[in-house]
């Protein structure tokens, strides 16, 4: 049995209220789930221990700090040995222009989303970083115009 399998309606309703504000009170969070602060906070504090919330995090408005461009790179290594991949994901790691990488099924190996203040800038990060890490035998890169959904997990998963 899953984990979410043995979540009644209050967690899920803790869960999807910390998802769409990690910073709401205990005293305000209790009051939109329908339980006592007390309570609330218990089982709040079951799901952190639990693993199923991991953490806190603030979300940037990268633009805000001048990185206009978000790019998603498409990456194929020339060879999807479990030494090739491990080379690759231990240098991708180390790029501070990297937001997040997945690794990926089907025609491409790795995808990777960078920040990048202009052109010329995802031009630097594409020759010094991306197109040198180990194993790199392809990029493609898809320019985002503008976010329209940005969720840290599906609300669906969280309905019941």
């Amino acid at each position: 049995m899953t984990v979410l399998a043995k979540l009644d309606s209050f967690d899920r309703k803790i869960l999807r209220e910390v998802v769409q504000d990690a910073r709401i009170t205990q005293m305000v969070l209790a009051e939109r789930v329908g339980l006592s602060p007390t309570a609330c906070t218990r089982r709040l504090h079951e799901l952190e221990k639990s693993g199923v919330v991991r953490g806190y995090t603030a979300e940037i408005d990268a633009a805000e700090l001048g990185f206009m461009m978000t790019v998603h790179v498409h990456i194929t290594l020339d060879r999807q040995s479990e030494d090739a991949l491990s080379a690759f994901e231990r240098e991708i790691i180390k790029c501070p222009d990297v937001v997040s990488c997945y690794l990926m099924s089907g025609n491409d190996d790795y995808l990777v989303h960078v920040q990048a203040r202009d052109m010329a800038d995802y031009e630097r990060i594409h020759k010094q970083h991306l197109s040198r890490m180990p194993g790199v035998a392809r990029l493609h890169s898809s320019f985002a115009m503008r976010s329209v959904v940005k969720r840290g997990v599906s609300l669906s998963a969280l309905s019941g």
